[in-house]
């Protein structure tokens, strides 16, 4: 496993790379708001061998530069997602993506149908019922938490991810981690960026274009998921042609980290269909 940063049109991506380059497809990992790459390490492992495992820092979050001027909106990362494969030359690859990364492969999909041969789609935001309420009140505080000092605002943060998670003590740890990089003036700069692009105006403009997407779609829900609904994924299941719907019962929001082996298994099936 190794990482390496990308220039992507003037902004370096982080990623690293794990498994190895044999007949199977390239299989590329996506976060979510506002964790990294690190939100996979329990998953990594545990795919299928054969493939080549990208697994990429969305710009703003972990290692991968701030926004500054970067555009951190769905299609922005979408097409920073495409630089990124012709950069390692990778030609099509199943993309999985969580959260807002959910979001990013599926506009990939339907864009760039050609480039993602599967796709797979964890607690993903979609249509219009995102984000959460406690998500729209901290945009709507922006005038006001712009002039507030950083640890204050991820205090808040940091108390609203743990509901995501079953285990607490195990996610008081990833969040910290997760939080790092916004933890000085400039990182409650690159929250605030982040936090006003969590509208859901993008995903509710191409839901009628979901309807195209031809690739094999796998979707996974956490059953009591406090931030998107599993009824988002039973939509997104009715509105995607043939994807199926894997519902994990009693699991909350951070899947990948929490349900592993599950999600390691899904990906597994997937990558047969």
């Amino acid at each position: 496993m190794r990482g390496e940063f990308l220039d992507i049109n003037g902004v370096r991506l982080y990623y690293y790379a794990a498994g190895s380059r044999g007949a199977g497809e390239p299989v590329v990992l996506l976060h979510g708001f506002p964790t990294s790459g690190h939100l996979w390490s329990g998953v990594v492992p545990l795919l299928p061998t054969g493939h080549r495992i990208i697994v990429l820092d969305l710009l703003g979050y972990g290692r991968s530069d701030p926004p500054r001027s970067g555009i951190v909106d769905l299609r922005s990362h979408a097409d920073r997602l495409i630089a990124v494969l012709d950069n390692l030359g990778i030609n099509f690859a199943c993309v999985v993506g969580h959260d807002v990364g959910g979001g990013v492969a599926q506009l990939a999909a339907i864009r760039y149908p050609h480039r993602v041969s599967r796709l797979g789609l964890l607690d993903s935001v979609g249509f219009d019922v995102w984000p959460s309420a406690e998500v729209k009140l901290a945009r709507a505080m922006i005038p006001l938490t712009r002039h507030l000092p950083p640890t204050w605002i991820l205090s808040i943060v940091r108390a609203d991810l743990l509901r995501g998670y079953q285990d607490r003590e195990r996610g008081a740890h990833s969040v910290d981690l997760y939080l790092r990089p916004f933890a000085e003036t400039a990182g409650r700069d690159a929250l605030m960026a982040h936090l006003l692009t969590l509208d859901a105006t993008e995903t509710n403009g191409f839901a009628p274009r979901l309807k195209d997407i031809v690739c094999p779609t796998a979707i996974v829900w956490g059953e009591c998921d406090p931030f998107l609904p599993l009824a988002l994924g039973r939509r997104l299941c009715a509105t995607i042609p043939g994807s199926t719907l894997d519902v994990i019962p009693g699991a909350k929001h951070f899947l990948p980290e929490e349900c592993a082996h599950h999600v390691a298994a899904a990906i597994g099936k997937l990558l047969t269909r």
